[in-house]
């Protein structure tokens, strides 16, 4: 069970922010949150973010081992003022998280907020970070959830199906999510504890799932959750160039 030695005054809302990944769908031959759009970083679009939201409190980036030096001249660049932590993640998304989370220990609080976000999530509005800290408040821990608008079905194979999913039933977790940090610590001490984590599906959702855990939906007001492939590369590039155009017509 988790114990921090640090005597907490007020409770903190940390941002954790993992790049560890590198971005074998997008083809571009670096890591995906390095890629450069308007000459600037998506992690460094998905940072400022975390930095400009006021809820957030400090900010805590797990990195490709190679890439460190990378991310401190971002931060440095970009103004990251919030970073406080950096350490370096695993090899699966599990491994990342599961590094992250026990980085903290001893740094905050068993009731403090972690909100946890895909490097590569530069269009997560603001609104979408506040409401999955008050949900989290509430009720422990908030995931960002969005309605199926597809018709769903469930495949025989890859190329049919014969049966249909109610799409009313469904919901996608989007970007980001997040949790007290206490029970956070004790899901992944008991993952490793059972050595489930190689077993489930990547994500931390999948193992609160696993170990019999209500997860409860905060808002996704974005469509497009995190950039996986090239063509999220444009469709963010397009949202910028959008933007700069209405901000000089304006």
């Amino acid at each position: 069970m988790y114990n921090s030695d640090k005597e907490v005054e007020e409770k903190m809302n940390v941002g954790m922010i993992l790049a560890g990944g590198t971005g074998s769908r997008v083809g571009a031959g670096i890591p995906k949150q390095f890629i450069k759009i308007m000459n600037k970083p998506i992690l460094a679009y998905t940072l400022e973010i975390f930095q400009d939201n006021e809820h957030i409190d400090a900010i805590e980036i797990v990195c490709h081992k190679d890439w460190c030096d990378d991310v401190e001249n971002i931060c440095k660049e970009y103004g990251i003022s919030k970073k406080r932590w950096l350490c370096t993640g695993g090899s699966t998304f599990q491994e990342s998280t599961m590094n992250g989370i026990f980085n903290l220990k001893g740094e905050i609080g068993e009731d403090d907020i972690v909100v946890i976000s895909f490097g590569v999530a530069p269009m997560t509005p603001q609104e979408d970070i506040d409401d999955s800290i008050r949900v989290c408040e509430k009720h422990g821990n908030a995931i960002a959830s969005a309605d199926i608008d597809l018709c769903t079905c469930i495949k025989d194979d890859e190329y049919s199906t014969t049966q249909n999913i109610i799409r009313e039933t469904l919901k996608g977790f989007a970007n980001p999510w997040t949790f007290r940090f206490g029970e956070l610590c004790e899901v992944y001490e008991e993952a490793v504890k059972r050595d489930i984590l190689k077993d489930l599906e990547p994500h931390t959702t999948s193992l609160y799932m696993a170990l019999g855990k209500r997860l409860w939906f905060s808002q996704c007001t974005s469509p497009q959750c995190k950039i996986t492939r090239k063509e999220d590369v444009d469709i963010f590039e397009g949202s910028l160039l959008l933007k700069k155009k209405r901000e000089e017509e304006n």
